[in-house]
C-alpha cells in the first residue's frame, strides 16, 4: 500500500523485529517505481495527506490514522482490552510500587487512557540485582510497543532527538547524569508540552511533546542531582525478588489484554491536583529523601573544601565572610549552587551566626587569576575556623 504525504510518496512496509514481530514503517518510494509496478493510473488512487502529525491514543476504538488531512505517526498498539485474570501482573506491580501500588496503577492508567497528561519522572532504583526493574521496562515495551523507546545516557545528550521526541515513553536504563545540564534538560522536558526536534541534515522544528520519562539505576544516591525542593521525581527503591522466574515476563505479556481491560474499567484512586497529576506529598518517598540527603552532603563537602583551600591560600586559621563574599568565591571556582541551599548549610547545618552589627572584618577578594587577598571592610559577617571545617569533612 502507498501513501502520498505532502509531495512525497511512501510505501507501507512491515519491518521485522528480533522478537519475531513486525512494525509498520513508511519507506520513501518514487512515483516512477509505483507506475512501473502497478500501472500508470495507480497514482490517482493513492491516499493523500497534507503532512505528518503525532496524536497519541492507545484505545483501539478511538485511534485514528487520519487526523483531518494529516497522517498520524503514533503507532497503534496491537493488543486490545479483553476481560481476564491479572494475578501475575498485580503481584509484579505490588513488588515494584510496594505501598504505593494504587498510585502506580493510577500512573499506568493515566498513560494508557490520558497519554497527553504530564506525569512525574518515575525512577526505579536499587543497588541489588534481580529486582525486576528491567523486566518492568520490557513489559511496558510489550504493551506500548513502538511508542516506547530505550535510550542510553549518550543518546539523551545528543542534539539529534527526532527518533525519540515523539514517543510516549522514554526509558533510560542504568542512568547516570553526571552534569547539571542533563538534569535540567530532563526536568524541562517532563513538564513541557512542546519541544524542538532535530534530525541529521534537517532544520529544527517545533512539535508537540507528551513523553514520559522512566529512569532505572543501580546507584541509589547519585544517579542524578536534585535539591530538597524538587517535585518532579518519583523515586522508588525496588527490593530483590526472593525467587527468580525466567518465564515471568511471558506470563506478564500473556496478561496484557486483561490488564488493559482492568485499566479501562478501574476507577482512579487520585484526582488531578497538580500539573503532574500527583501532589509532591503523594510521590514523596524514603528513596527520594535519601537522594536529596546525599546531594546536600555533597554540596556541603564542596563548600567546606573551598573554604579550606581559601584558608590555605591566605595562611590563616580563621575566615571571615559575608554571604555575598562566599557566593563570589563559589562563582570564581565555577561551582554550581543554589543560594538558598548554601544559606541553609551555613545557618542550619553549620549553625553559624552573623555578627550582630556591621563590624569591621577581613573581606576575602579574588582576582581574575584566582589569587586571594584580604582587605578591611564592614558588614554582618560570619566566622569559621579551620578545625570546624575539617571536622565537617570527617563526619
Amino acid at each position: 500500500m502507498y501513501l502520498r504525504i505532502g509531495t512525497t510518496y511512501f510505501k507501507k512496509s512491515l519491518y521485522p523485529l528480533p522478537s519475531g514481530d513486525f512494525i509498520e514503517i513508511l519507506v520513501i518510494w518514487s512515483a516512477e517505481l509505483i507506475r512501473q509496478d502497478h500501472g500508470k493510473n495507480v497514482l490517482s488512487e493513492i491516499e493523500r495527506f497534507d503532512g505528518f502529525i503525532c496524536i497519541p491514543e492507545n484505545r483501539p476504538e478511538f485511534f485514528k490514522k487520519r487526523v483531518q488531512d494529516y497522517y498520524n505517526t503514533y503507532h497503534q498498539i496491537s493488543k486490545s482490552p479483553l476481560e481476564g485474570e491479572i494475578i501475575n501482573t498485580l503481584e509484579f506491580l505490588s513488588h515494584i510500587f510496594g505501598e504505593q501500588l494504587e498510585l502506580g496503577l493510577d500512573y499506568l492508567q493515566l498513560i494508557y487512557l490520558k497519554p497527553t497528561q504530564i506525569l512525574p519522572i518515575l525512577c526505579l532504583v536499587s543497588k541489588e540485582r534481580s529486582t525486576g526493574k528491567s523486566t518492568f521496562l520490557k513489559w511496558l515495551k510489550e504493551i506500548f510497543e513502538y511508542n516506547l523507546t530505550f535510550l542510553t545516557n549518550s543518546d539523551f545528550t545528543s542534539n539529534f532527538n527526532s527518533d525519540w521526541s515523539s514517543k510516549l515513553l522514554i526509558c533510560i536504563d542504568e542512568v547516570l547524569f553526571k552534569t547539571d545540564e542533563l538534569t535540567e534538560r530532563i526536568k524541562y522536558l517532563s513538564t513541557t508540552n512542546t519541544h524542538k526536534t532535530e534530525a541529521k541534515g534537517k532544520d529544527k522544528k517545533e512539535a508537540s511533546f507528551f513523553g514520559k520519562f522512566i529512569l532505572c539505576s543501580n546507584n541509589e544516591t547519585s544517579f542524578i542531582k536534585i535539591d530538597a525542593d524538587e517535585i518532579r521525581f518519583w523515586i522508588i527503591k525496588v527490593n530483590r525478588y526472593k525467587k527468580e522466574d525466567v518465564n515471568f515476563l511471558k506470563k506478564l505479556t500473556d496478561e496484557i489484554p486483561a490488564f488493559l481491560h482492568f485499566l479501562t474499567t478501574r476507577k482512579l484512586s487520585t484526582e488531578n491536583q497538580s500539573r503532574m497529576w500527583f501532589t509532591p506529598e503523594q510521590i514523596k518517598t524514603a528513596a527520594l529523601q535519601k537522594l536529596v540527603r546525599y546531594n546536600s552532603s555533597k554540596i556541603e563537602n564542596e563548600l567546606a573544601n573551598v573554604l579550606l583551600n581559601t584558608m590555605e591560600s591566605l595562611d590563616t586559621e580563621l575566615l571571615e565572610f559575608c554571604f555575598s563574599d562566599l557566593l563570589n568565591i563559589l562563582n570564581k571556582f565555577r561551582i554550581k549552587y543554589d543560594a538558598a541551599e548554601i544559606k541553609k548549610i551555613i545557618r542550619e547545618n553549620w549553625q553559624l551566626v552573623p555578627a550582630s552589627n556591621s563590624n569591621k572584618y577581613q573581606k576575602i577578594t579574588l582576582t581574575m587569576d584566582l589569587d586571594f587577598y584580604q582587605n578591611q571592610s564592614k558588614g554582618r559577617h560570619y566566622s569559621v575556623s579551620r578545625n570546624f571545617l575539617a571536622e565537617k569533612l570527617m563526619n
